[in-house]
């Protein structure tokens, strides 16, 4: 989706309650002036049911393509962390200048008789802080998500890297004053299929998985642990594609009857007092009938154990 923001705004517009998260607006894509700009009016005419999410990127067909950097690493945190000063600039300042290596906002240039100093964002959004979510995996990411005060999000992690990352990420939040329970503004994220056993379950989404995690994996996004503790990839540790079967004994995948699942979704969100948000992953893949099918069922039979 090459909007986010403007997908959430229509589909704000067919509902009357539900919010829609922005997981997440690819930032290096973007120039932050126009992203905020957009956001802002998403948040003013839907009362605030549009929910900012940044990401640095790692398509290089796409980022790239936009002048942006991805390829190298360095050069794309740091592009990336000026566009997260430059927006929070438009959201948070009544008028600004801002001047870094990569953005001069506004530039020094005439107008209507005199130069431009500052600049103010019209319209700025309704709600304010702007309530802003942030994937997490890496240690710098996770300190910078606790700096800025972002909220993060972790999906298909395997039961310790999972761990890892909710520890590491409540750890940086005390660190800078931000007070927190642990599993506190997370979401995390599983991937699920209903059906009356864990084997019909698992045969009827594992194509769609496979499939996934032919073009995932290659990205280093198989973030798994084995039984040493060591994280796939590393020296000892596998490398290869996970299977299904990888997958549900990490726990990063649910499969079977709609009692089993809410007792593997329990047996994870129990370590974790401040833990409010879930997030669904479904494999890409599964025809339109079938999700709607399993969504259904979800809200049906599982979702009411939560509430």
């Amino acid at each position: 989706m090459p909007n986010l923001v403007q997908l959430g705004l229509w589909l704000a517009t067919q509902t009357k309650r539900l919010k829609f998260g922005c997981a997440f607006n690819v930032l290096p894509m973007w120039h932050p002036i126009r992203l905020a700009e957009d956001y802002a009016m998403a948040d003013i005419v839907t009362d605030g049911r549009v929910i900012m999410g940044v990401g640095r990127g790692y398509h290089t067909r796409e980022v790239e393509s936009f002048g942006a950097p991805l390829l190298d690493a360095e050069a794309n945190r740091a592009y990336f962390e000026e566009q997260i000063e430059l927006l929070l600039k438009c959201f948070n300042e009544e008028s600004f200048h801002h001047k870094g290596k990569y953005f001069e906002c506004p530039p020094p240039v005439p107008y209507r008789g005199y130069t431009v100093k500052d600049i103010t964002v019209i319209p700025r959004p309704k709600h304010l802080p702007v309530e802003i979510w942030m994937p997490i995996a890496s240690g710098k990411t996770i300190e910078m998500t606790a700096r800025y005060g972002f909220k993060a999000m972790v999906t298909l992690n395997g039961e310790k890297i999972l761990d890892d990352v909710v520890r590491a990420y409540h750890a940086a939040c005390l660190k800078h004053g931000r007070q927190k329970q642990l599993g506190e503004d997370v979401i995390w994220g599983a991937g699920l299929y209903l059906a009356d056993s864990e084997a019909e379950a698992m045969r009827r989404v594992e194509p769609a998985h496979d499939e996934r995690y032919k073009w995932f994996a290659p990205f280093g996004f198989v973030r798994y642990a084995d039984e040493a503790g060591r994280s796939w990839g590393m020296p000892g540790a596998p490398a290869r594609v996970p299977s299904l079967r990888d997958g549900v004994a990490q726990k990063a995948w649910f499969c079977g009857p709609p009692k089993q699942v809410i007792d593997g979704i329990k047996s994870i969100a129990a370590k974790y007092p401040g833990l409010e948000h879930f997030m669904i992953h479904w494999a890409e893949g599964i025809p339109p009938k079938e999700f709607k099918e399993q969504l259904r069922w979800f809200a049906k039979d599982v979702m009411p154990a939560f509430r």
